[in-house]
Order: C-alpha cells, then structure tokens, then sequence
C-alpha cells in the first residue's frame, strides 16, 4: 500500500515538473511590457519631465531666500579720522591755551591781574578738563567697533514681466512632457512589434516540426514499404537507397527546426522577461490552422497615422524650437523684477553702530533694458529659427516616409491574403496528389520515386500555407505599426 502511494506521489510530482506554462501573445505582450526595461526608463523619465514641468510653472511664483554671513577685519570702520580725534580730544586744553593767549594779547594788564589767582586758575584747568572730557566723550561716540560683522536678509523676489521667457519656458517644460509620453509609447509600440515577432516566429517553427515530423513518418513508412518489396523482389536497391537519402534528410530537417525552435523560444522568453531555459507552449502552437484577422478599413488608415508616436515626437521639436526662440527674443526685451525684503546686521549700522543686531525692511522694483549688444540676440534667433526650418523639413520628410510605408503595408497585406488563398489551394491539390500517389504504389501501378515526388511536393505546399499564414500575421503587426495603431 505503502508503496502504491509512493508511485503515485512521484507520478504527480513528475507531471507536475513536466507541465509546461501556456502563453497566449497577450499575455506575452503583457509579461513584456512589464519586465521590459527600456520600458522602465521611459517611465523614469516621463517622471522627470513631470517635475521639469512643474518647476518651470514655480517661476511664475515669487521666491524667497535668505542669506546670512560673518566678517572679521583687522580694522574697525573709522567715521573721524585721527586729526579730528586728536582735536575732540583735546577740545578743552586746547580751547582754554587758546582762550588764555589771546586775553595775554588783548588784554596783558588784566591777563597779569587774573594769572596769578589761584581760583581762577584752577577754574581755567578745570574748564579745560571738562572740555578734553566732552571731546573724548564725542570721540567714544563715533567708535564702531566694526573688525566683527554679522549680517542677514531675506529677500522676496515676484517676476514681473520678463519678456515672455518664463511663458515660453513653461510651454517647453509641457511639450518636454508631451514628447517623453510619445517616446514611451513608441517604445512600447516596438516592444509590442518585437514580442509580436518573436511569439509568431516560435508558432510558425512550431508548426514546421509538426510537419518535419509528418513528413519523417511518411517518409519512413515508404522506406518500410520498399524495403519488403526489396525483399520480395519487386524492388531495386536503387530504389531503396534512394529512399533512405530521403529520409535522413527529413531527420536532419526536424533537427534544425527543434534546434531553431528551442531558440526562438528562449529569444521570446527572453523579451517577456521568463528564464531562457523556462519551458513554455504557446497558446497558438497545438491549432491546425492560425486565425485570420481583421485589418483597418483603408478609409481610416490616413487619420490614423497622424497618432504616429514618432510623428508626434518630431511635432514636438518643431514646437519646443518655436519656444527656444521666444526664449531668445526675449533677450532684447525689458525685465522688470519686484524685490521686497528685511536686512539686519550687527553692530547696527542704523543706530550708531551699537553692538545689538537691528535692521530694515526695503523694497524695490528693478527694470533691465537691453541697449545694445551687437546684434548678439538677433544672430541667436536667426540660429534658432533655422533649427525650426530643419526640424519641419524633417517632420515632412518623415510623413512622407511614413506614408510610404503605410501604402507598402497595406499591398503586404493584401499579397499575404492572395497567398495564403492560392497556398491553400495548393495544399488541397497536394493532400490530393500524395493520396492517389499512394494508392497507386500500393496497387503496384506507380514507382516509388513519383511518391517520393508527390511527399515532396506535400512538404513544400505545407510549408507555404504555414508560411503564408504567419505572413498574414506579421503583415497585420506591420500595417499596425506603420499606423501607430499596435495595441
């Protein structure tokens, strides 16, 4: 019992490891599309351009700063120079020497009377003190201590007019935008082109290892069949050898397609970001016949390219080059800023230096008016203007190329539908030719080299149907693409 269960354990376990994911293409798109990593970097800088955006729309807004600093000089802001300071100094000693000889000059008789009274002498010098005193006091007054600076302000700045730059700048910042989410859907319009590729390659291979495989039977089923007729008499050897040559190429046939399909499958792994080595089935491997598909009515095609992602990236140049020139005129116009702020600084400049931190608040409207440059500007725009002229010859240039492969898209896929018709047909005949030449073989009417023929001729008209089949498909995936339709 024991060992029953055991056996059944292990059967689970081995169809459980040998069980194969199966794939449909959208889920292969999808699988794609996520694990892409070009995918990725467009959203990464889709998010950059939405904050380019949103700063470019703050310089509209007013700005605030602040800055602050130290200073330390080896002198001191000195108001009264060292003469003067001599002068207040000695204000009273001077003054009253002064006083004194000019009373000897006028006035000697009095001036001898008074020089020899002691209180009037002592008046004098102490006149003379006060005044020295009242000098020095004003000289204290004047000192600014200033060797340690600190200063600080914070300033507001609002842009009043600016000559259209801001505007012009804002407009680039959108189109910046608008170009980043054009170029990620041309990305992921390429990754769905490329993965599309890829899962129809893997079908189409699969397909051919089915029929290698088909064609290895009957060629070996007829090998058997000559082989007893060899044995019977009723065959040459020739004949037989001949047989074999066949069949060692159908052999070597089915080793290049399963070494071509295990390729293909780890290139679609690859893209849908899976292990190379994981083991996949794709939804549309296993059907007898792949599904034709609805096309684009050709009345509808023209709008269509106009949603062409690289069409609208090369519209998206030539405007942000109208910008960049607008951005350059508006180097000869007037700039006109209003700035509002407060300023303190210790020692406090507005108060006789003290040593406290006191300030101000100021504002001020500032203009700037371009005069003259020597043409500097103009020979800017008339530069950027040419850059524009390129970029419209290229935005025509590239339309013109694109309709060009939207018509060469479109005669694709009406080839791949008259093939796939006249493909078909050709395989009825050939199912139809290998069955009477294998009747006739075996009714002993027909040699084995004309059913050989006619096998040959079965493989080629297979092999054509499921090459036109898979071109029908991929013509489908290139007309989508050249519309900028691929979804």
């Amino acid at each position: 019992m024991r060992r029953l269960i055991g056996l059944v354990v292990l059967s689970g376990v081995m169809q459980a490891a040998g069980a194969q994911r199966i794939l449909t293409l959208d889920s292969c798109r999808a699988m794609a599309l996520r694990n892409n990593k070009q995918m990725s970097v467009q959203r990464v800088k889709q998010d950059v351009a939405k904050n380019i955006r949103k700063s470019a729309r703050t310089k509209y807004l007013p700005h605030v700063s602040a800055v602050g600093g130290y200073l330390y000089t080896s002198k001191q802001i000195s108001i009264l120079n060292d003469d003067t300071k001599d002068v207040l100094s000695n204000l009273g000693t001077n003054g009253v020497g002064a006083m004194q000889t000019g009373l000897a000059t006028a006035m000697p008789t009095l001036s001898a009377l008074f020089g020899g009274v002691a209180p009037f002498t002592s008046m004098m010098n102490g006149l003379a003190g006060r005044l020295n005193q009242f000098g020095q006091t004003v000289v204290d007054e004047f000192h600014t201590d200033t060797r340690h600076m600190f200063g600080g302000s914070i300033m507001l700045t609002q842009p009043v007019f600016m000559g259209g730059a801001i505007i012009a700048m804002n407009k680039m910042a959108d189109l910046g935008e608008d170009m980043a989410a054009n170029t990620a859907e041309a990305r992921r319009q390429e990754t769905l082109y490329q993965i599309d590729q890829a899962y129809w390659q893997v079908v189409s291979l699969r397909h051919k290892q089915k029929l290698a495989e088909g064609f290895l039977n009957l060629v070996k089923k007829l090998d058997s069949d000559v082989q007893k007729m060899i044995r019977e008499g009723v065959a040459t050897r020739s004949e037989g050898l001949s047989v074999s040559v066949k069949v060692n190429e159908a052999e070597m046939a089915v080793m290049k397609v399963n070494d071509g399909l295990t390729l293909s499958k780890m290139l679609l792994c690859q893209l849908c970001g899976l292990p190379v080595d994981e083991q996949v089935t794709l939804a549309d491997e296993e059907t007898e016949h792949i599904a034709a598909v609805n096309m684009v009515a050709n009345d509808q095609q023209a709008s269509y390219l106009e949603n062409r992602p690289e069409l609208k990236m090369l519209q998206n140049v030539v405007d942000m080059s109208h910008q960049a020139t607008n951005i350059l005129k508006a180097g000869n116009l007037p700039q006109v800023l209003l700035m509002g702020g407060y300023t303190a600084t210790n020692p406090n400049v507005y108060n006789g230096f003290q040593r406290r931190l006191g300030g101000v608040w100021n504002i001020a409207i500032m203009m700037r008016v371009p005069i003259w440059n020597w043409g500097d500007v103009a020979y800017k725009v008339r530069a950027a203007k040419g850059a524009t002229t390129i970029a419209q010859l290229e935005l025509e240039e590239a339309r013109e190329k694109m309709e060009l492969q939207v018509s060469q898209s479109q005669f694709r896929v009406s080839e791949a539908a008259k093939k796939l018709q006249l493909a078909r047909a050709s395989q009825q005949r050939a199912d139809e030719n290998l069955r009477t030449a294998n009747l006739g073989f075996q009714e002993g009417v027909i040699s084995s080299t004309t059913v050989m023929e006619a096998q040959t001729a079965w493989l080629q008209a297979q092999s054509q149907r499921i090459d036109a089949e898979i071109d029908v498909q991929l013509s489908r995936v290139n007309l989508e693409k050249a519309l900028g339709t691929l979804r």
